[in-house]
């Protein structure tokens, strides 16, 4: 028996395992659905990338709605959704305002006339949470310049767009509205992928990469403003982008291997993320700024480790 053996949790069975997941995630969407506490009166907030039924966007809409949201402006790519989440907003917490925009994140334009459009009808943005993203699906041989260069825009450009953008508009200050100094937070989705190796393609790894390193070339490129600007980096959360893998896993009846690699051993749900981004979004956090914060189970915490054995 080697010394890692004698360090291991004895866990349970593969079954009683991924019985033991399905509770589990089940608690935290039914606690997600509970009352909120206000922690985000009175702010104005931005999010895109918020179309997916099963999305971590859509799902932080729906968070900051139960927090107390003044304004959400939610915008995504494809405007299939957006009437129903602004409909399920609106049924659940019917005094939050929420302006829907269908739009690319990665277009400036589109990106400074939201922030404008903020700033004109509420004097004040308070959250910007740009969560738009795309991950393809070729091989390191197979991926193009022009995929290449696709993720980049979507996942890269479009942040620091969102971060230019965003802190210029919370730098301005009104006492009319609330706002008497510069100040807000601005979150990014990043991933483990770009942290580390292993969690997804080389152009989708290498845009992840550059959305971890604009947080933390911004933070000081806005010091002593209050702007504070970090990136969550979700593992493997079931959304609308990574849905084949788990209908796949269904069907096969491999569910329950679905994430074994962190030492959690499970996947995540979007509301996981979301709770990160309310943390963020929130005084919670006032003194985080320029971190990569990892939400991964676990995952990106350590060298694949193969239970059972050291190496």
């Amino acid at each position: 028996m080697s010394s890692y053996d004698n360090v291991r949790h004895k866990g349970k069975s593969a079954e009683e395992h991924h019985k033991s997941t399905l509770a589990r995630i089940d608690q935290i969407q039914t606690q997600f659905k509970a009352p909120g506490s206000g922690k985000l009166k009175g702010k104005v907030c931005i999010i895109t990338g918020v179309g997916s039924l099963k999305g971590i966007g859509r799902a932080t809409s729906i968070g900051f709605a139960r927090e107390g949201a003044t304004h959400l402006y939610l915008l995504d790519y494809d405007g299939t959704n957006l009437p129903n989440l602004k409909e399920t907003i609106q049924s659940q917490y019917p005094s939050v305002k929420v302006t829907t925009v269908q739009a690319d994140a990665a277009d400036e334009k589109a990106i400074s006339g939201l922030c404008e459009q903020a700033l004109r009808e509420e004097g004040r943005l308070d959250v910007f949470f740009a969560n738009a993203g795309w991950a393809s699906r070729d091989t390191l041989h197979n991926t193009t310049a022009e995929i290449f260069m696709e993720a980049m825009r979507i996942n890269a450009l479009s942040v620091f767009l969102a971060v230019k953008h965003a802190s210029s508009a919370m730098l301005q200050t009104n006492s009319s509205r609330g706002k008497d100094r510069t100040g807000g937070s601005i979150i990014l989705t990043a991933s483990t992928a770009g942290i580390r190796s292993g969690a997804g393609t080389v152009d989708y790894s290498a845009s992840k990469a550059a959305v971890n390193s604009i947080a933390k070339t911004s933070a000081y490129q806005l010091q002593k403003t209050d702007i504070r600007i970090n990136t969550i980096c979700p593992g493997l959360i079931e959304t609308g982008m990574t849905g084949a893998t788990f209908e796949y896993a269904r069907q096969r009846g491999t569910e329950g291997k679905i994430g074994q690699l962190n030492p959690l051993g499970r996947f995540g749900v979007a509301e996981e993320i979301a709770n990160a981004a309310l943390f963020l979004a929130s005084d919670d956090s006032s003194y985080v700024n320029g971190q990569n914060i990892a939400v991964d189970g676990g995952l990106s915490a350590s060298h694949p480790v193969v239970p059972g054995r050291w190496a």
